[in-house]
């Protein structure tokens, strides 16, 4: 015999108080968990993973793609290669300019050669032998002047050739000196300069042609491949986003009144929806002195309005299975108010 329709509704309404209520105690015991528990701090935060966009530091034509997504990535593993063969004829072309300059320097520096000298002597020993025949002949034709024998122009023409004579003895002797006394310092010091500034070219150079070559900073794993072989790429463009594997923490929020618990350094467990059993260890980070409002993200209507700081909680094992955004507990022992 079925119960009458008030009875019924009598006991569907104590059915959903009980379930109610059941939900209350439940939702009650995790709230109370979240602000304070008579064993420690329990809080709720996400899981923050850095990501590192990689990129070339020079402009060329993408040559090779290593990995796909979802590939983990080894710190110094060449992940995509530009063409290299415009970067190897600038590095040519700066290493035969090292070469001249290099040349000029040691010239420089050596001086003139054994030969240039004596060539130089030999000037000076032709001038001085210019110089003795004019003055004989000068002398001479002042004799013949006296007596009447020439004009004064012959006289004049031979003084002339005379003093010719001498000013050509003195060129050859201040060229000879030169020669001797070899580079001026100024200028080895401008050929060094030159020589320098060519080996920074070089460098520069070799740099570029290394910077062909994208290398992994860190170990991870490729999130995207944006580039495909074949692509002109500039210092601008993306060619990978790579999640690292180290440094993960885990962003949450304690309560003002909750603060004085938490100090730097100290020792947390951090539980995973996936893994609620599975303590994984971690370490207080960081603590912001700057109070703010509770984020969005905090579905308790009771703290939506308090003021709460901005933990990083950093977590120490290096694969205990985190995703990034990924929701954790956070399980902080009662210490009491830091020093």
């Amino acid at each position: 015999m079925k119960p009458p329709s008030r009875a019924r509704g009598v006991l569907l309404l104590a059915a959903a108080v009980a379930a109610g209520f059941g939900a209350w105690l439940v939702l009650s015991g995790r709230l109370a968990r979240g602000r304070a528990s008579s064993s420690g701090l329990t809080l709720y935060g996400n899981v923050d993973v850095r990501q590192v966009e990689l990129g070339f530091r020079v402009s060329g034509r993408l040559k090779t793609m290593q990995l796909e997504e979802g590939q983990p990535v080894r710190a110094g593993m060449v992940l995509a290669t530009l063409d290299e063969r415009s970067f190897e004829d600038e590095l040519h072309l700066a290493e035969a300019d090292v070469a001249v300059q290099d040349a000029t320097v040691k010239k420089l520096v050596a001086g003139n050669r054994p030969a240039e000298i004596a060539r130089a002597r030999a000037a000076v020993d032709e001038a001085v032998a210019s110089q003795l025949n004019a003055r004989t002949s000068f002398e001479r034709a002042q004799r013949l002047f006296e007596s009447s024998a020439i004009p004064q122009a012959s006289l004049d023409d031979a003084l002339a050739a005379t003093r010719m004579a001498d000013a050509r003895l003195a060129s050859a002797t201040q060229a000879h000196r030169l020669l001797v006394q070899g580079s001026r310092t100024e200028d080895i010091s401008a050929g060094e300069a030159s020589l320098r500034a060519a080996q920074a070219r070089l460098a520069a150079a070799q740099t570029a042609l290394d910077d062909t070559s994208l290398v992994a900073p860190s170990d991870g794993v490729v999130l995207s491949r944006v580039r495909e072989p074949g692509a002109i790429v500039s210092p601008i463009d993306i060619v990978y986003v790579v999640a690292l594997t180290h440094s993960v923490w885990v962003r949450a929020y304690v309560s003002e009144t909750r603060l004085g618990t938490v100090r730097l350094g100290m020792d947390v467990a951090v539980f995973s929806d996936t893994a609620p059993g599975h303590a994984v260890r971690a370490h207080v980070g960081f603590v912001s002195p700057t109070a703010e409002f509770t984020p969005k993200s905090v579905e308790t209507p009771e703290l939506r309005t308090d003021l709460v700081y901005r933990l990083r909680i950093i977590v120490d094992e290096l694969d205990a299975g985190l995703r990034q955004g990924m929701p954790v507990t956070v399980e902080i022992p009662t210490a009491g108010p830091g020093p």
